[in-house]
């Protein structure tokens, strides 16, 4: 589930940044949903930014071990 959030939440904010970059390309006015969007979208972002050090405090041990987690391609 929340692999499919992550999906819908990149798709919907590369939707935004690119209209919005277009807009601004064509010297267009942004449309009133897509400035809503984006606040919405910079809002959960920083407000997830905000709360991640405090879930890391509350529960140390499963951030100690999302420490030693590895990618590979």
């Amino acid at each position: 589930m929340l692999a499919f959030a992550g999906l819908i939440y990149s798709a919907l904010l590369s939707f935004v940044l690119s209209s919005a970059s277009r807009n601004r390309r064509e010297g267009r006015a942004h449309a009133p949903m897509l400035i809503y969007v984006g606040y919405v979208m910079c809002g959960l972002s920083a407000g997830g930014a905000a709360l991640l050090p405090v879930w890391a405090a509350y529960h140390p041990e499963v951030a100690r071990a999302l420490m030693d987690v590895r990618f590979s391609l």
